[in-house]
């Protein structure tokens, strides 16, 4: 089975093929950072027009390196949504098109669920596993039991983790995107500097909160009175990445306590999305699965981004199931993973 995937839910325009048997033949990925970077975030508007001129481009460019066409796919697949409107109607659009004229069946793909089965595409993860999803707009703890079976655990009751990288990069005086350079900066730091608070410290449960921790970064630039300099920057930095790597494995070992009566013959922790690349997050959690007896997996880090490959698996994974979708699917601003169907 070949699977053209298409992904254009934020700033990276990218198109891929993948087999079922694991082979990535072409990944193409087009970051958006240098128009973006001036204002510091996404801009919708921006994005959308920067999907539209590069996609048909890329899609010829993956199907090219990987020396197949229309009539060597078995299937199309496409970021339905969640994600900026604008951008992913460009890429549902030209999804539909495609299938349209080439005759080939079409599958609606949620981005949370093309993050989520990635290790299945990377380390041929069995179900069920229990997953921490990590990106700019979501974070969320899941027992993925299926392709289309979700158990959501656990999500932000505020700003996601990107969110927070973000902001404190801005506040830092960092560069965009915010993830990198906070981590950047935080090797330079010392993680004790600042005493920042643990979000949801001591509540049960497995929802994540970040407002407080920014607020409390905030506090701490605004009492310096002045621009942090390169050395106050790292060791705020470093603070707040320690924050947040403490908050999110108290809160992932609670779910591991959940998901653990739900399937306890399951031991396997999954970490997706782009804040996965964080390597202190990644060292964190491989101490936290092996003190409960989890192992951990990471898919590497360029399928932890957002990339087409993971959504041309997502594809692989429905159309085994006979999952298809009509051409008059709507595009999806929001899409909560638990309202995504299986078999």
């Amino acid at each position: 089975m070949i699977v053209l995937g298409i992904e254009t839910s934020c700033d990276e325009t990218a198109a891929a093929i993948v087999t079922d048997g694991r082979d990535i033949r072409a990944n193409k990925v087009l970051s958006q950072l240098a128009e973006h970077a001036p204002y510091g975030g996404v801009v919708p508007e921006i994005a959308a027009r920067s999907h539209l001129d590069h996609i048909d481009r890329l899609v010829r460019e993956a199907m090219d390196e990987a020396r197949v066409g229309f009539d060597a796919l078995d299937g199309i697949a496409v970021t339905g949504g969640p994600g900026l409107i604008g951008g992913v109607i460009v890429g549902v659009l030209t999804a539909k098109t495609l299938a349209q004229v080439a005759g080939k069946p079409l599958c609606n793909v949620n981005h949370l669920e093309a993050h989520a089965l990635t290790c299945r595409l990377s380390d041929d993860v069995a179900f069920p596993y229990l997953l921490l999803l990590a990106t700019g707009g979501h974070t969320q703890l899941v027992a993925v039991e299926g392709v289309g079976r979700y158990r959501v655990m656990g999500t932000t009751i505020d700003d996601a983790i990107g969110e927070a990288f973000d902001k404190t990069a801005k506040l830092l005086g960092l560069p965009y995107p915010g993830g990198p350079a906070v981590e950047r900066a935080a090797k330079a730091g010392d993680p004790a500097r600042h005493d920042l608070p643990r979000p949801m410290l001591g509540k049960p449960g497995c929802d994540f909160s970040f407002s407080g921790l920014k607020t409390a970064v905030a506090i701490t630039v605004e009492r310096l009175g002045h621009a942090p300099d390169v050395q106050e920057a790292a060791d705020i930095a470093a603070s707040f990445q320690a924050a947040v790597t403490d908050a999110v494995a108290r809160r992932t070992r609670n779910a591991i306590e959940v998901f653990s009566a739900l399937h306890p013959r399951a031991r396997r922790l999954v970490v997706a999305g782009g804040v996965a690349a964080n390597m202190a997050l990644r060292t964190s959690l491989e101490t936290l699965a092996a003190s409960q007896g989890f192992t951990l997996t990471a898919p590497p880090l360029a399928l932890c981004s957002d990339n087409a490959a993971m959504v041309a698996w997502a594809g692989v994974e429905r159309l085994r199931l006979g999952l298809t979708d009509p051409l008059d699917f709507r595009a999806r601003p929001r899409w909560p993973l638990g309202e995504v169907i299986g078999a």
